[in-house]
């Protein structure tokens, strides 16, 4: 998808103090933030595909 700029992490250092394990703390709110992330970006690339394929209706050329 065009628009969307790519983003590379090369270090990511995470530092929190929770009771329990934090192995499961972690993973559990990374996949929940990781989950809203890919699901703004698939929203984006849906909208960018049906942009796209508006654009081309009028050029004669199948939208999907």
């Amino acid at each position: 998808m065009t628009g969307v700029p790519k983003v590379t992490i090369h270090n990511l250092e995470v530092r929190f103090q929770v009771e329990g394990d934090d192995g499961a703390v972690f993973t559990r709110l990374f996949n929940k933030h990781i989950q809203a992330w890919a699901k703004l970006y698939e929203d984006a690339c849906a909208r960018a595909k049906h942009t796209e394929a508006e654009r081309r209706f009028g050029d004669g050329e199948d939208p999907l």
